[in-house]
């Protein structure tokens, strides 16, 4: 557990994905305070990956600070129900409509809990001190072991009734495409996550270097040396994304696109051909022209946008005013 000193309230934060889950104090500036780590468990039973989270949670707790936590805010991979506070994340399967915001109420004495799914989370911290700040319209996304996405509409971040609006990751852009684990086909996750750029690769004959596991950060490496099975693997994944934001630009009138997550950090090898692609898809005067940026908050962006979201929500006035 890493901390530094801070003053004023704070908010607990938890991003909670399918590799790992994350924990932090926030302040008001969105600075990180105290940050607790564990990996998410790859067992099925729901209690062992709560039991993760409660590490982290306790880790948490820990620090001397915590007695200036007025609120916990959980940004979780989806669907997420926040009308009920239960959690069935497509990449978690061990969690099904299970009563996460009640368990950590539980633990916490009672604290306020507020749960996005991570995409609305990433999307606020991006709106609140990232990329997409100054825009009014924006959509932000995920890519990372699974896609997600959020909405900032006419200034406000628009959650939507569960916590789950803008969740792009499962808008289909292949109607005949592969069987995806949320049960329809070809959508974007399915496409454009990180392990579906692998085994597209891995499919297509790519193979990953000797000693090396075949993961898309090491199919970035072999597109960067100019292999054509990698290459063609990224510009697939560039062209579902394309099609989400252009479909997304059409419907509600977006101006940016902000893109984080582990495969952002391929770079050009993915932000350039989803930007010639989206000239092909956005056509209408209207959805034309969506900027298409890397987020600038990197990994804490989770943890960031899971405050800002529960501040916002609660009407924290020490947070609220930069919200």
């Amino acid at each position: 557990m890493q901390s530094f000193a801070a003053t004023g309230p704070l908010v607990a934060a938890l991003d909670i994905g399918g590799t790992k889950i994350a924990g932090a104090l926030v302040d008001a500036e969105g600075r990180l305070v105290v940050r607790a780590l564990r990996p998410t468990p790859s067992a099925h039973h729901g209690e062992i990956v709560m039991g993760a989270v409660a590490e982290v949670l306790a880790e948490l707790r820990a620090a001397a600070q915590w007695p200036d936590v007025v609120a916990v805010g959980i940004g979780s991979a989806g669907p997420v129900d926040a009308a009920h506070g239960t959690v069935s994340p497509v990449n978690v399967p061990g969690w099904r409509d299970f009563p996460l915001v009640p368990r950590i109420a539980a633990a916490t004495g009672g604290l306020p809990v507020v749960l996005t799914g991570d995409g609305v989370a990433m999307t606020a911290a991006e709106h609140w001190q990232g990329a997409a700040r100054g825009y009014d319209n924006a959509l932000c996304m995920v890519v990372s072991t699974g896609v997600g996405g959020g909405l900032v509409l006419g200034g406000t971040l628009l959650p939507g009734p569960t916590g789950n609006a803008g969740h792009i990751g499962h808008i289909s852009v292949d109607l005949d495409g592969d069987l995806c684990p949320c049960g329809s086909r070809g959508c974007v996750e399915r496409i454009a996550s990180g392990p579906n750029i692998a085994r597209r690769a891995v499919e297509s004959g790519w193979r990953p270097p000797a000693g090396t596991d075949a993961t898309a950060a090491a199919v970035a490496a072999s597109a960067r040396a100019g292999d054509p099975l990698a290459l063609a693997s990224f510009d697939r994944a560039a062209q579902a994304l394309a099609a989400g934001i252009a479909a997304t630009a059409t419907l509600v009138e977006i101006h940016v696109a902000v893109i984080g997550g582990g495969v952002a950090n391929a770079g050009p090898l993915l932000f350039d051909p989803l930007r010639e692609h989206l000239t092909r898809y956005a056509t209408l005067s209207f959805a034309a022209g969506v900027d298409v940026v890397p987020a600038k908050l990197g990994t804490d962006a989770g943890l960031v946008g899971a405050a800002a979201a529960a501040a916002q929500a609660l009407n924290l006035e020490s947070f609220t005013a930069g919200v």
